[in-house]
C-alpha cells in the first residue's frame, strides 16, 4: 500500500481501514480491512442469547444487542476488542428491519467500523433466532 492515493485511518499497528476516495464514505464501515501479521481469531456465529440459554426478546434490536454483547465477551476472553475486528457477517432472518438492527448495533458496538456484509436469511439454526453475527479479529504481531 505504499504510494497509494487512497485515505486510511490506522487504528492499530497492523490494521488499516481502507476506504477510496471514489466510494461511499460509511461511518458505520470500512470498505476493506488489512490485517498484517497477527493473531486471527474467528468468532462463530452469535445469536441474541443470553448466558443462561434464553432469547434476548423477540425483536431484531434486542437480539442483536445481545449478540454484539456476546462478541465482545469472547473479544475480551481471548485480549481483544471492538477494534481488532477486520471483518462481520450479520445473517438477519428475512422479513426483519435491517434499521432495526443497524439502531442496536450503534448502541452495543460503538463506533469501531469494519469490512461488513449484511445477508437475508429464511431462517437461523435457533428457533426464534433473528440475527447471527460472526466476526473475524486479529490481535498482535
Amino acid at each position: 500500500m505504499p504510494g497509494s492515493k487512497h485515505k486510511r485511518k490506522t487504528i492499530m499497528k497492523k490494521i488499516t481501514h481502507i476506504n477510496p476516495d471514489g466510494l461511499y464514505k460509511s461511518p458505520a464501515f470500512s470498505q476493506a480491512v488489512v490485517a498484517e501479521g497477527g493473531k486471527t481469531i474467528y468468532i462463530g456465529g452469535q445469536n441474541g442469547i443470553f448466558s443462561d440459554g434464553k432469547m434476548a426478546g423477540d425483536n431484531l434490536a434486542s437480539q442483536t444487542e445481545q449478540a454484539y454483547k456476546n462478541i465482545i465477551e469472547i473479544l475480551k476472553t481471548v485480549g481483544a476488542s471492538q477494534e481488532n475486528v477486520v471483518k462481520q457477517t450479520v445473517y438477519v432472518a428475512k422479513g426483519q428491519d435491517i434499521r432495526e438492527g443497524y439502531a442496536a448495533t450503534q448502541k452495543a458496538w460503538g463506533n469501531f467500523p469494519t469490512a461488513i456484509s449484511f445477508v437475508f436469511v429464511e431462517s437461523l439454526g435457533v428457533p426464534g433466532a433473528l440475527v447471527e453475527i460472526e466476526a473475524i479479529a486479529v490481535v498482535g504481531a
